[in-house]
């Protein structure tokens, strides 16, 4: 070992709060969610259909349909706020809830896309199920 590394003190490693952990994977979860979508821009046919009026498998742009993509996303960015201020019992279900169906809809959504898609998929699963398991291993206060 050399000298000087063991003269050094270790590096400080700061215990993260499950908020904030929750919080931090929301976030990573939607810069996933943009740009797996502006790659998407780059496919062929993409922005023909786009200026056509149509919305890939979801069929004509209609309010209704761009209500529902615009929830849809809303959730995900809205949970790195809740992650942080929601009280832990609501907190720990919400994530729990929205983690396993986030992660479901990337499973029915990834057949037959692209590999790009794919690959944002896996790692927006990996994020969602941590998310459940962060939510579902919140630690318990500890009674005097």
């Amino acid at each position: 070992m050399n000298s000087k590394t063991a003269d050094q003190p270790a590096l400080e490693d700061v215990k993260i709060s499950v908020k904030l952990k929750l919080s931090a994977l929301w976030a990573s979860l939607m810069f996933c969610y943009i740009y797996g979508d502006y790659f998407g821009l780059f496919q062929p046919g993409n922005l023909q259909s786009m200026l056509q009026g149509q919305m890939g498998p979801l069929g004509p742009t209609t309010q209704g349909v761009l209500l529902g993509t615009a929830a849809f996303m809303a959730v995900p960015s809205v949970m790195i706020f809740l992650s942080l201020v929601l009280k832990p019992t609501v907190n720990r279900v919400a994530n729990i809830v929205l983690g396993a169906i986030y992660t479901i809809i990337m499973l029915v959504s990834m057949p037959g896309a692209w590999v790009f898609y794919i690959f944002f998929g896996v790692i927006e699963m990996a994020l969602t199920l941590l998310i459940v398991w962060y939510a579902l291993k919140w630690p318990r206060q500890q009674t005097p």
